[in-house]
């Protein structure tokens, strides 16, 4: 049973490592491999895995970014330091509404949202989102190119865009980014910010998740613990390559591909949820 988990475990961190910074919802597509790759361990237990194994993830944006999010660095100047703080504070403007609604509502939103239909429609919803932004923003030049010209308001507005993706198929990124894009951030100026914010917001809901699944009751065994280490290792490895290839891809195009790949994954899996 353990070498079967274990390789689903692989199978999941792949696919983690892979959503988590495409705006295609990592929660949602994890949700939908469910349906057809299942570990024979607990509702409880998989439910904690989905959110900790993001941990993961997020260690390749701190080892990636790490000098530039580093405010002790001593390679940077007073200012350059100053810089890093303020970057900082803008980021935990940005958590404060999902932190208060995520940590309220999570449970509302695991009962009522976690389910197949409600991601095929919501990776439906943002691609055509997606879509028709970039087509808006056609030939037009963003206001703001520089993260350190991202302001406290502009991160309050991204903060609100995150609440939305506590829906299943949202995608945290793909909502962050799109909000950032709307108020006039370039993409990649977007994207680095919501690579930053994922930050806490990870570690604050793989908190709230570990301490949720040991106050039902639950325990770790070797094997648990085995399981969680492997998903997280995988989904930071495929990470690094990703965020490096998201970065890069972004400088010369625009987010429209990967709006029609929701849409057509959308549809394909709500035709296997109305006929299977």
């Amino acid at each position: 049973m353990l070498l079967s988990n274990l390789w689903k475990a692989i199978i999941l961190g792949i696919i983690e490592g892979i959503t988590e910074w495409l705006p295609i919802s990592s929660t949602g597509h994890l949700i939908l491999v469910d349906e057809f790759i299942k570990m024979n361990l607990s509702k409880d237990f998989m439910e904690m895995f989905n959110v900790v194994i993001q941990l993961g993830a997020i260690m390749a944006v701190v080892v990636l970014f790490f000098h530039k999010l580093n405010p002790f660095s001593p390679q940077k100047s007073e200012i350059q330091k100053k810089d890093t703080w303020i970057l900082w504070s803008k980021v935990l403007v940005a958590c404060v509404p999902a932190a208060i609604i995520g940590f309220l509502l999570d449970d509302w939103f695991e009962a009522k949202f976690h389910n197949f239909l409600t991601v095929s429609i919501m990776l439906i919803v943002y691609g055509i989102a997606f879509i028709v932004i970039e087509k808006r923003n056609r030939g037009k030049q963003p206001k703001c190119t520089n993260l350190n010209h991202f302001t406290y308001k502009a991160a309050a507005v991204v903060g609100f865009f995150q609440v939305l993706s506590l829906v299943p198929g949202t995608s945290r990124s793909g909502a962050t980014i799109l909000g950032a894009i709307l108020i006039g951030a370039s993409r990649f100026v977007a994207t680095e910010f919501s690579f930053f914010l994922g930050i806490p917001v990870m570690f604050g809901a793989s908190f709230l998740k570990i301490v949720k699944f040991l106050a039902k009751g639950n325990s770790f065994g070797f094997s648990e613990i085995f399981i969680l280490l492997v998903g997280s290792i995988v989904a930071f490895l495929v990470s690094v390559i990703v965020i490096k290839f998201l970065l890069n891809y972004i400088r010369r195009n625009d987010f429209t591909a990967f709006g029609w790949y929701r849409i057509v994954l959308g549809v394909f899996l709500i035709g296997y949820w109305l006929f299977s």
